[in-house]
């Protein structure tokens, strides 16, 4: 039985970091399988593999870090330090507390969650275009929403343009109920969502009627440039080569453009190849541009979400060894 000790300094970041009903720190003790007790002003981690006890140490002191610097401890934050742990990289954990980049209209702030996520708006914040490749769940969209929402509140930019391809998947368009606006609805929610949740529903709507903010499918950017503006292409992994060159040409001058996509979850036909694929090959080195790629590391949803696409990239990775064998 190894055994080590975590002196605790100041008790309020100690309810923070073993969060309600010591939910934090059974966490640990459950991915570690170490034991953690309370005795005094100190910590006791003990258990019978020495390396799992240093990790489990480790990964308390990184949270206790985080804590320190006024960061809320939830379970994403205790998973993906201990992800940072195993994977030697605790020395990053202190890079966590980053700067607010937005606020909530309930005023809540929106920071990074992981490293992928601090070095994806980083680069948004640097560059004129930047594509962010990742799986469901990565924060890609929303992150690029608040970026916009921060630029607009700045004045950097006049507008705020989120568009999406209107791809049929299952179900055809002509077939839904209503208007055009409302068959294309389905497609623009989650953008809806994001700036509900960011700006609230009276401000947005304020701005929808201003014309600063703009919600609409991809078809409707052609012919256009844009200037002064923000301009957010979701679920781009669906456009055709021609429709991703239409829309990057459509930059202005004091415009930003961002790319958000999945590669792993294109529903064009498979003869028909996609935009973003072709886009991240062609741009690649270009100045001004960048392309980040997030992980299923970088997923800050349910914990289920991460095994979830972990299990799917498995088993796409035996299908195509067993491809190979033939």
């Amino acid at each position: 039985m190894t055994e080590q000790t975590i002196s605790l300094e100041r008790l309020e970041e100690t309810i923070n970091v073993f969060g309600s009903f010591d939910e934090n720190i059974r966490i640990i003790e459950q991915e570690m399988g170490v034991c953690v007790v309370s005795r005094d002003s100190a910590l006791k981690v003990s258990g019978e593999d020495v390396e799992m006890v240093i990790h489990g140490v480790k990964a308390i002191e990184g949270l206790m870090s985080l804590a320190s610097r006024g960061e809320s401890i939830t379970e994403q934050n205790v998973r993906y330090i201990i992800q940072l742990v195993r994977a030697g990289k605790e020395d990053q954990i202190g890079q966590l507390a980053g700067d607010v980049l937005c606020v909530t209209a309930k005023g809540k702030p929106i920071k990074a969650k992981t490293l992928g996520q601090k070095k994806y708006i980083e680069a948004i914040q640097r560059n004129v275009v930047t594509l962010g490749i990742g799986p469901a769940g990565t924060g890609k969209t929303y992150l690029a929403v608040a970026a916009a929402v921060a630029a607009f509140r700045e004045k950097s930019v006049n507008r705020i343009i989120l568009t999406r391809p209107a791809v049929e998947a299952g179900e055809r368009l002509g077939f839904l109920p209503g208007d055009l606006q409302s068959k294309v609805d389905p497609y623009l929610r989650p953008l809806y969502d994001a700036l509900f949740d960011l700006l609230g529903t009276e401000t947005y709507q304020k701005y929808l009627e201003r014309g600063n903010i703009e919600v609409a499918p991809l078809a409707y950017m052609r012919g256009r440039t844009l200037d002064d503006a923000f301009i957010i292409l979701d679920e781009a992994q669906n456009t055709s080569k021609e429709q991703m060159k239409m829309f990057l040409t459509r930059l202005g001058f004091g415009s930003k453009i961002v790319i958000t996509g999945d590669i792993t979850q294109i529903d064009l036909p498979a003869d028909k190849p996609s935009g973003l694929r072709e886009a991240i090959r062609v741009l690649k080195g270009v100045e001004d541009i960048a392309i980040m790629r997030l992980t299923e590391s970088d997923v800050v949803r349910h914990v289920l979400v991460q095994r979830i696409i972990k299990a799917y990239e498995m088993d796409e990775s035996r299908h195509q060894r067993g491809k190979g064998g033939r």
